[in-house]
């Protein structure tokens, strides 16, 4: 295990020594003890991993050297250990941002190696999410999570390189599958922000009466089933980035909501009074024209302005070209790897194929129509026979089946509910259908959802 440096910074030389032979029981620990602040801020070069401050110090007060150390470095975690037990001071000092607040007596020196061992632990925890994303980050590069070298994509790059340079708000269009999630990711983790949280929320997928807290929290007792304070998606991604999918189907009362924390930069979490300050990246998307929504009124046209920043229109796949065979390669190659099978060819015919379908469901139904082959082929090599594309798509042989009406209608719409992750309301509006007849014929179960 790693060394960790811990600084004390006691002016009681007795006690000093205390608590410096106390934390150098643990051999990982390299304790330097300072008698000063200032000895402790002309040190502080060698990058410590805690300091523990002395509240009352010839020098500085405990506050001070805190505001001081934070000039120099400001994630280090600091104790602070003081001999007054007055709590207007431990909370004043708590609200500067020291990680603990210790007040000394007979039990200080076990209590603070335990206040040790939890920062370290945090600490850790800290570097491997830091970690985390960085990886994430070389994931989401645009050159790796964006398969493509059309023209219509590469427009779509430049667009994502601006975004990525500045913190303007982004709005991401296009259809069902085009891969409006991982165009704001690539922004997110090619950002300056990348070591900060990305919250992705799908706005369709919240119950009206519960996307409230789900967005800003709530405090506990708020309503009932709140037995406890909960964190909302916009207060998760503070400092970060947050990414409303399908923005479009918020509701009016809602939407007044959102542009008041947009314009504010605070949120107040449900049944609570106490303003949360924000610093967020607001990423959206939308298979929807907002521009004819807020014509509809179906959009409010003051938060339209508020969210549309930089418009990235994605294309759809059917547009893309070569792109599909690009892709169709990296999702056999992805798919191979995954499950541990041999390397698997795409055959001249299976391309040919590939290539004259036109993809309602976009790059998300290529992957499932590359996953499936790789597992139907016989031998290494995908051919044409291969690749199926189910009846609802290019299948000219679903009208020859002689259904009955009924059974077509049940079958087109379980193609459009899987199509669109069993969004009734979506699929209603799609279909031009009463939605009230979707959930009569799954009552029913004609339709198995």
């Amino acid at each position: 295990m790693e060394s960790y440096k811990i600084f004390i910074v006691e002016d009681d030389p007795w006690y000093g020594e205390i608590l410096e032979y106390q934390l150098s029981l643990n051999a990982d620990y390299v304790v330097s003890r300072f008698a000063t602040g200032k000895e402790c801020l002309a040190n502080m070069h060698k990058n410590p991993d805690l300091i523990t401050v002395d509240f009352s110090l010839p020098d500085y007060t405990g506050d001070v050297l805190f505001k001081k150390i934070r000039q120099v470095n400001d994630a280090v975690p600091v104790i602070m250990i003081s001999g007054q037990e007055d709590i207007s001071v431990a909370v004043k000092i708590l609200k500067l941002g020291v990680t603990d607040y210790l007040v000394k007596d007979e039990n200080t020196k076990e209590i603070l190696w335990n206040a040790v061992i939890k920062v370290r632990e945090t600490s850790k925890l800290k570097n491997e999410v830091v970690g985390l994303r960085e990886e994430l980050g070389q994931k989401f590069s645009f050159d790796k999570s964006i398969k493509g070298q059309s023209p219509a994509l590469n427009k779509i790059f430049v667009l994502m390189e601006k975004a990525s340079k500045t913190n303007i708000n982004v709005s991401v269009s296009g259809e069902t599958g085009t891969g409006k999630e991982v165009v704001a990711k690539a922004i997110h983790y090619s950002s300056e922000r990348k070591r900060k949280p990305f919250v992705g929320v799908n706005m369709a997928a919240i119950p009206k009466e519960l996307i409230e807290s789900e967005l800003f929290g709530h405090e506990k007792g708020a309503f009932t089933g709140a037995v406890a304070r909960k964190t909302g998606k916009f207060e998760e991604a503070n400092g970060g980035t947050i990414f409303l999918d399908e923005i479009a189907e918020l509701d009016l009362s809602l939407q007044s909501k959102i542009l008041r924390v947009l314009q504010e930069r605070e949120i107040i979490r449900v049944g609570g009074n106490e303003k949360v300050k924000l610093e967020v990246r607001l990423i959206i998307a939308t298979h929807k024209n907002l521009a004819e929504e807020v014509k509809k009124g179906n959009f409010r046209e003051d938060l339209y302005y508020r969210i549309i920043g930089l418009p990235i229109e994605l294309p759809p796949l059917r547009e893309r070209g070569s792109d599909i065979l690009i892709l169709a390669r990296h999702f056999a190659d992805e798919f191979v790897k995954e499950n541990k099978l041999t390397a698997i060819a795409i055959a001249g015919d299976a391309k040919e194929k590939l290539m004259r379908y036109n993809y309602p469901g976009n790059v998300r139904e290529l992957k499932a129509i590359i996953d499936l082959a790789v597992v139907m082929c016989n031998g290494q090599e995908i051919v044409a026979e291969d690749i199926s594309y189910g009846s609802a798509g290019n299948d000219e042989n679903f009208i020859n089946e002689e259904k009955t009406l009924r059974q077509y209608t049940c079958y087109i719409i379980k193609y459009f509910l899987k199509k669109y992750n069993d969004d009734v309301v979506m699929v209603a509006e799609k279909l031009d259908i009463g939605k009230s007849t979707i959930y009569k014929m799954i009552q029913q179960k004609e339709i198995n959802k």
